[in-house]
Order: C-alpha cells, then structure tokens, then sequence
C-alpha cells in the first residue's frame, strides 16, 4: 500500500508490556454502551459502581473481557506479532515503549522514538 503511494515506513512502535500487567487491564474495564466511555475497575473506576458518571446508566464489562479470554488471546497475539516485530528490528526501524509506565511518560517516549530516538 506505501509503495503504491511513493511512500516509505521509516518507524514502527511496539508497545512492550508484560502479560501479568494487561490481563488485569483487560480483565477490569467496564463500558457505557450508548456512549462508547470506558472506565476500568481499578484504574479509572466510575464514581459509583457500575454506573456511568453522566448518565447514571449502567455499565457493562464485555464477555470476552476476563482473565481466561485474555490469556488466550495474548498467547495468540505473541504467536502472530513476534514474526512482525523481528521483520521491524532487523530492517532497523523498530520502537520498543515500556508501556506500563504512566500516560505522559509513554507519550514522551513515544515522541522521542519517532523524532530520530535511538531504533532498537
């Protein structure tokens, strides 16, 4: 697709985080469906359970968001993106961000990465 638009990937981000980290992120996040807002349990819960902070409607935790359903997913997902991430790290072009750091300082590492930052 670049190609045909005489165009050139020059960097690529991984988001690099461990699985005992994001199992419980997907495990906890909570959805208003109207409205798409998401909460999570422990890291942005809404102000009172289970109940969206503008409306008051209820919340809903996808069924495919538990611990079980993460975990095969994730095994599934490593199985599929190691090929890609190694294709990126041998053409020299691959970021590898600590995701699990706070917002800002992922942002930051991130601007770096794409800004001329060291390729892993």
């Amino acid at each position: 697709m670049l190609q045909k638009r005489g165009q050139s990937l020059d960097s690529v981000v991984n988001f690099d985080i461990a699985d005992n980290v994001v199992i419980p992120r997907i495990s906890g996040r909570l959805i208003h469906p109207a409205s798409g807002r998401s909460y999570h349990k422990v890291n942005n819960p809404p102000k009172a359970p289970m109940k969206d902070d503008v409306t008051g409607e209820a919340l809903i935790q996808r069924a495919d968001d538990t611990e079980e359903t993460g975990a095969k997913r994730l095994v599934q997902f490593h199985k599929q993106t190691q090929p890609v991430i190694e294709y990126y790290r041998s053409r020299g072009i691959l970021h590898s961000i600590n995701a699990d750091q706070g917002f800002q300082k992922v942002y930051n590492d991130i601007s770096k990465a794409l800004n001329g930052g060291k390729k892993q």
